[in-house]
């Protein structure tokens, strides 16, 4: 592996030529060995990478990209530049079966690691010391991010969007890429194949989630879902399980979550009115579910991500997270 690049599919998330409201440019730039000397691509296409490996020291966010083949050699120069980098503290993403190229590294010894779940057990295999979660879409351990398939891609670098300027910002660039900002679930949905169900099931569940989202506000519950899509409530919970790789429950928290985080973005209401539209009954739930969840309190997530504060106000990242510019 002759460089460190941002894969194709990742690519369009840092692109400096993206101009997209609320979102704040990025410079993207491709290291290698010798910069300069194109590098083929699958599919017949080449990249042209345009700085030198010790341009690293400057980056904000390093993003491994996924191989083709994971067993690739990588060249020392380039694995010593990520030790380097991840000793000065830089996010270091790894797509894919790029998990490999950090393995290699020793950057994964003791840490927990994703990589594509057929890619899985020969990471666990040939590197005993990572405790590999062959279910998770992404993963962070110590300033170090690994993702599965090409999909999980997608997620980590939303994710990594948002963490850095907010989940507007994150949610924007999700449109305009006409892919969905936050995916719940796990591999496990893709690992086998999921039991058989009719196509009336599918639209069924599919509205009761639309259901759920018009009525966040309101105190659902799995039996409410499951009266409203005319099924026992465990036939119902086991449907929508295998259908979105999550519990009710679950999805119903991610996405009051991700509500209080568009009021707390876009809206100066006080905090017991954007815990009572997210369907949150009260602030202290609000602020223990961010807490638990996103590490932060609704009112430093506010603070750090409000759209009306004031451009002159300090705006402090959220408690726990690691913003991607330094």
């Amino acid at each position: 592996m002759p460089a460190i690049t941002i894969c194709r599919t990742p690519a369009p998330f840092w692109s400096s030529e993206r101009t997209l409201p609320g979102v704040p440019p990025f410079e993207l730039r491709r290291t290698a060995t010798t910069p300069g000397d194109p590098i083929p691509m699958p599919g017949g296409l080449t990249l042209t990478p345009d700085r030198p490996l010790d341009w690293l020291a400057e980056a904000d966010l390093i993003v491994v990209p996924g191989l083709v083949d994971h067993d690739t050699p990588v060249a020392e120069p380039v694995l010593d530049a990520l030790r380097s980098a991840h000793r000065a503290g830089t996010p270091i993403a790894a797509l894919c079966a790029g998990a490999f190229v950090l393995a290699r590294a020793g950057l994964l010894d003791g840490r927990r690691a994703v990589t594509h779940w057929h890619l899985a057990p020969q990471l666990q295999a040939r590197h005993p010391e990572i405790t590999v979660e062959p279910d998770a879409l992404f993963i962070e351990d110590g300033n170090l991010w690994t993702s599965a398939g090409t999909a999980a891609g997608i997620d980590l670098c939303l994710h990594l969007v948002r963490l850095a300027h907010g989940a507007e910002a994150a949610a924007t660039v999700a449109r305009s890429m006409v892919t969905a900002p936050f995916r719940t679930g796990t591999q496990a949905q893709f690992i086998q194949h999921p039991t058989p169900r009719t196509d009336r099931d599918a639209d069924t569940l599919a509205a009761v989630r639309e259901y759920a989202l018009r009525h966040l506000h309101e105190p659902l519950t799995v039996a409410d879902l499951a009266r409203h899509a005319g099924m026992a409530p465990r036939t119902f919970a086991r449907h929508f399980t295998a259908a979105t790789g999550t519990t009710p429950l679950r999805w119903l928290l991610d996405q009051r979550i991700a509500a209080a985080q568009r009021l707390l973005e876009r809206t100066d209401l006080p905090m017991p009115e954007v815990a009572r539209r997210a369907g949150f009954g009260s602030e202290v739930t609000m602020r223990q579910h961010f807490a638990s969840r996103l590490a932060t309190s609704p009112r430093a997530y506010r603070a750090a991500f409000s759209a009306t504060a004031s451009s002159t106000a300090p705006s402090p990242a959220p408690a726990g997270s690691r913003p991607i510019a330094r």
